[in-house]
């Protein structure tokens, strides 16, 4: 069975990269960060069988209970779902990367568990873990309709809030501001999306010449993402398949 879920992964990888490869038309190609989300660990090391270093996941609970079963195999973690304050003690464990921060008060919570964090490593005799790079998750809607309560955070930042939230994060012990997330909004031409998320990256990147990450891109819309210079994309469907019943 593992043979078989192998070639196929392989035979998904390789149609991915093709087309990047193309999309890139000679340029550099982003990284692919392969989201493994209701998938299981045993894929996430076939994968990684396969070259792929980098691995996306939305849930923590999934995500931290995957990354103690492949400890030592040098994978690279990122979360990119939405995340609540009470889990940033939790991510701040595995994580390496983390794609959603929309507001102050996770920042805060991060900064804490980040301290924790390190405390915990040194009374164990660990080495201290690496700044967590974290990208923050802008909301590209476009849309004249008002927003009801909470739908900004649940969306990402305003575009008019990055600024306040990267100078957050550089203040912040153990944190780093890395660059920017984003999905292209249902009903929007994602060319205009990312090309949006590529000039507020250029301008972050004037304040914060360290963080020119740029998040964007699935597999339905990859192209238009390395098109207008995303350096990561999270692919899952396309490389795992259809995602299996949540149970």
């Amino acid at each position: 069975m593992s043979t078989t879920r192998k070639a196929e992964l392989s035979a998904n990888l390789e149609r991915v990269r093709a087309r990047i490869t193309r999309a890139a038309a000679g340029r550099p190609e982003p990284e692919l960060i392969v989201v493994t989300k209701f998938f299981p660990a045993s894929d996430v090391a076939l994968l990684h069988d396969l070259g792929v270093t980098d691995v996306g996941e939305n849930r923590d609970q999934e995500a931290a209970a995957k990354a103690e079963a492949l400890a030592g195999r040098g994978l690279r973690w990122h979360f990119i779902g939405q995340l609540q304050t009470n889990k940033a003690k939790s991510v701040v464990q595995y994580a390496d990367l983390l794609h959603s921060v929309d507001r102050p008060q996770l920042i805060q919570a991060l900064g804490k568990a980040m301290a924790a964090e390190q405390e915990r490593r040194h009374a164990a005799g660990l080495e201290p873990r690496a700044a967590l790079g974290c990208l923050i998750q802008v909301d590209l809607d476009e849309s004249d309709q008002p927003k009801a309560a909470g739908t900004a955070a649940r969306g990402g930042a305003q575009p008019g809030e990055i600024r306040a939230l990267a100078d957050a994060l550089q203040a912040a012990e153990g944190l780093t501001p890395a660059g920017l997330m984003a999905v292209a909004p249902l009903g929007a031409d994602p060319a205009r999306a990312f090309g949006r998320l590529a000039e507020l990256s250029h301008q972050l990147v004037e304040m914060h010449p360290g963080a020119g990450m740029v998040s964007a891109g699935m597999s339905q819309d990859l192209e238009a993402a390395v098109a207008a210079g995303a350096t990561h994309l999270r692919v899952g469907s396309d490389v795992l398949g259809p995602r299996p019943a949540v149970r």
